[in-house]
């Protein structure tokens, strides 16, 4: 017989087992290509469901196609460590063309405000270009522009970063805002006294 404190112990480990082998859920990212056809998005989100996967985010960029003409989508997902691979395998069987696969660790989150012409200087291209040079994915993104597009407009963008990476990220935001001209609003930060 076991003692209380053991039976407590059990059940504790029972409840944070996740999968047959004990483990968590972790972040992934999947860089995909796809042809520009009516369905292919959705064929590609089935077989991580099917699988366990749970969806974070995804970034597609209709308007920016590969070398090849198709359209590169970054999808960032959540899964047990053992699940992963069995993703990737059943993107690949369903014909989709996984260019780059792995795992993502981001630690941090951060928000921040992008506002000025927003539209006018590509908010696509400001987008991938800070997740394709930083140790960051956009997680959420909210875009405001009530004179319409024409005129300033604000984005409120929620980041994932890798721990330890947020200066590193926000450096590279403030170069492409700077560039673009347009204003950064960053999260405030504690001061020592």
């Amino acid at each position: 017989m076991s003692s209380d404190g053991e039976a407590e112990s059990v059940e504790a480990e029972e409840e944070v087992a996740e999968t047959d082998g004990g483990e968590h859920p972790q972040a992934h990212t999947v860089r995909l290509e796809l042809v520009d056809e009516p369905g292919q998005l959705l064929a590609a989100l089935q077989p991580i469901s099917e699988n366990g996967g749970n969806l974070l985010s995804i970034f597609h960029e209709r308007g920016n196609l590969t070398p090849r003409g198709h359209i590169p989508v970054e999808v960032d997902l959540e899964c047990p460590p053992d699940r992963f691979e069995t993703i990737v395998e059943a993107l690949r069987d369903n014909g989709v063309n996984v260019i780059q696969a792995g795992a993502e660790r981001y630690g941090e989150e951060l928000t921040i405000l992008l506002v000025g012409h927003l539209i006018d200087t590509d908010l696509s291209d400001t987008l991938r270009r800070v997740q394709g040079h930083t140790d960051a994915t956009v997680t959420d993104l909210s875009l405001s522009a009530p004179e319409g597009t024409d005129d300033v407009s604000s984005a409120r963008l929620r980041l994932a970063t890798r721990a330890g990476k947020t200066d590193e990220v926000l450096e590279a935001i403030r170069e492409v805002a700077g560039e673009k001209e347009l204003d950064v609003v960053e999260p405030l930060t504690e001061v020592s006294a």
